[in-house]
């Protein structure tokens, strides 16, 4: 039987459930939940939440950037400072892929590149935000931002500088163990004294991973993230499906059932990624 942290339940996220400890306090339980295409899959994926809990908590006591984190608890959970979340997704791309590849083909995005390429390498990381969403992340421009009021000018500055730095620690890292960190996405948060902090957690579900000895710019990428799910759902028509729902303005349709071949491998890799960065065994 699932043992629930203590405290009052407040919410569920597509993979964290969020209790309240205290006036201050937070816990985080990270569920073995999986979702993809912002949407929560049928299957699960055994002792993930407790592998992105301890790469998470390593991360935050070993990038040196002010974060909510105050401990962790038993195997897959965190108790971290209350927040008031900034409703921006931070994210950093190093590599012309995913979603900002699909938006430069649409002629969306005009970026400095010589030659649209999948998978090739930026001239310079990419800060790239979206709205957040518990339906689906949209592209948000700096300018909308501010204008939104979702942060002051001086508080987006300091949010981008700290993005741009986690991405280039954590892709030092990657780079030391013979990995590429494609993209990162990140979360921040106003704690009570109106400081800006880092927040969410870091791992598998917010980055893409890439061995570098099969990195070949033109095609796919093998990835020790979730995207191996997202092309499987792709290869299955489920992208397609649910992207003509969602224009459409119809309810997004349930997600078929993992195959056994794929959890097995997602968690392999994923317990490979906490390894590469914690240099401890899962």
């Amino acid at each position: 039987m699932e043992v629930r942290p203590a405290g009052r339940f407040l919410r569920s996220g597509k993979v964290k459930d969020i209790y309240e400890n205290d006036d201050d306090q937070l816990v985080f339980h990270f569920t073995d939940r999986v979702s993809a295409f912002d949407v929560i899959l049928p299957t699960t994926v055994p002792r993930k939440g407790e592998l992105l809990c301890r790469l998470g908590a390593h991360f935050f006591e070993t990038l040196g950037i002010p974060n909510h984190m105050v401990r962790t608890e038993g195997a897959d959970r965190m108790v971290v400072r209350k927040m008031d979340m900034v409703k921006v997704e931070c994210v950093v791309r190093g590599y012309l892929y995913g979603s900002l590849m699909e938006r430069v083909a649409r002629g969306e995005v005009d970026l400095p590149v010589e030659k649209k390429v999948l998978a090739s390498r930026l001239p310079q990381p990419y800060f790239d935000p979206t709205t957040k969403s518990d339906v689906k992340d949209e592209p948000i421009t700096e300018e909308e931002i501010v204008a939104q009021g979702r942060m002051t000018r001086e508080e987006l500055q300091e949010v981008k500088r700290r993005s741009f730095l986690v991405y280039a620690t954590v892709g030092q890292k990657a780079s030391k163990a013979g990995f590429i960190l494609a993209d990162l996405k990140l979360e921040f948060g106003r704690d009570r004294d109106g400081d800006i902090l880092l927040g969410d957690s870091i791992g598998p579900d917010e980055f893409r991973l890439w061995p570098a000895k099969s990195y070949s710019p033109g095609r796919s990428q093998e990835s020790y993230d979730k995207q191996p799910i997202r092309d499987w759902l792709a290869s299955q028509g489920y992208k397609a499906e649910l992207d003509a729902a969602r224009k459409s303005g119809r309810p997004a349709p349930v997600a078929p059932s993992l195959p056994g071949w794929l959890v097995e491998e997602t968690a392999r890799r994923y317990a490979a990624v906490y390894e590469t960065f914690s240099g401890k065994k899962f």
